[in-house]
């Protein structure tokens, strides 16, 4: 590594943790003055706050803001250099312009990776205290029931539901049917109520017939309670409203794989989720070539006018993304796709823009 790169990256982090530094302390307090109310009626403790909630809500904003103030940094650190005739200077003495790109793009990379792994293994686990915290001290995030559940279990077991309480994991009106898909139903489990036990993850059925179909005959038993362990809980019941923030990248994809087993029709959703997690890092790196191409040249409006320059296509980015994605969940774009298409896009402009300046 020579000077120059050395000289370039510290510039470079220093500058981004400078403004996600600020960026903070102006989101922190905002944040504190909303909810000191919650906090002092609900005789929130001083630690919990700090360690609980603040702790945690920090990589999360730091991972939503990041490729944006990466792209502020980019353009403050070149618009200084050129506007010193640093840019001109290193030129001049034999250094092309792809060269003096490296170390951005380095930097870029590393933040990269590391804004991956905040999104899809530290993030989820502090996203899951700090929400717990937030529904104890700030809001009751937990809905109080469900009705009209239909569920599919298992490759040919389908559950039935009329009504379901959070409150006391109930479940009235149960059924559960077996089919066989070549012969069709061969068991049907009714029950008037079912009740989930969080402790030993059984399920307890009350006042059940078990209806067995066997070819032309069919076999009818009565039993007053059932324990047994069926492959669903009552948080699965609520799928549609869970909070994906709370689950890694393994756990993401293997939710998935049941949602589809499932049948469930927030695949989609699911699907922009897990491509965004990959996708969205590495956008930093397209977004710090566009910075340095920007902001190489020295004009007229100096810093100010580059900054300018920088904030509105990190918009028009974001504005790309969430318009993209919107086609994904709510039309016929595969996911893959419509996540993707801003950074094709974007990666296509820093190839001409990168071309395009002077070299």
């Amino acid at each position: 590594m020579k000077i120059l790169d050395k000289y370039i990256i510290k510039r470079f982090l220093f500058s981004f943790l400078l403004a996600i530094g600020l960026l903070l302390l102006i989101i922190i307090a905002f944040d504190i003055s909303e909810k000191i109310d919650d906090f002092i009626d609900k005789q929130a403790p001083f630690s919990e706050i700090i360690f609980k909630y603040y702790f945690n809500f920090i990589p999360y904003f730091i991972n939503l803001f990041s490729p944006l103030f990466v792209f502020i940094a980019v353009v403050f650190v070149v618009s200084k250099m050129a506007v010193n005739t640093e840019i001109i200077a290193i030129l001049t003495n034999g250094i092309s312009f792809n060269r003096l790109l490296l170390p951005f793009i380095y930097t870029g990379i590393f933040l990269a990776i590391f804004s991956f792994f905040l999104q899809n293994f530290l993030i989820p686990p502090a996203n899951a205290v700090r929400l717990e915290f937030e529904k104890k001290y700030i809001r009751n995030a937990k809905p109080f029931g469900i009705r009209d559940i239909h569920m599919q279990i298992s490759p040919n077991e389908y559950v039935f539901i009329e009504s379901f309480s959070f409150k006391t994991n109930k479940a009235m009106m149960f059924t559960l049917e077996s089919i066989d898909f070549k012969k069709g139903l061969n068991r049907k489990i009714s029950a008037n109520m079912a009740q989930y036990d969080s402790i030993t993850g059984r399920w307890t059925l009350k006042d059940v017939y078990d209806r067995i179909i066997l070819d032309s005959t069919e076999k009818l038993n009565y039993f007053q309670e059932i324990d047994t362990v069926l492959a669903m809980v009552p948080k699965d019941f609520d799928a549609k409203n869970r909070n994906l923030e709370v689950l890694d990248f393994f756990e993401l994809n293997e939710y998935i794989k049941k949602q589809k087993m499932r049948g469930a029709d927030n695949i989609k959703f699911l699907e922009v989720e897990r491509h965004r997690r990959i996708a969205f890092p590495f956008a930093t790196v397209i977004l710090t070539i566009i910075g340095v191409a920007v902001s190489s040249r020295k004009t007229r409006g100096g810093t100010g006018l580059h900054i300018g320059i920088g904030i509105s296509l990190s918009f028009a980015f974001i504005l790309m993304m969430q318009i993209s994605t919107t086609f994904a969940t709510n039309g016929n774009l595969p996911p893959a796709l419509a996540v993707w298409i801003p950074n094709i896009i974007f990666s296509v402009v820093a190839y001409f823009l990168v071309k395009m300046t002077p070299k």
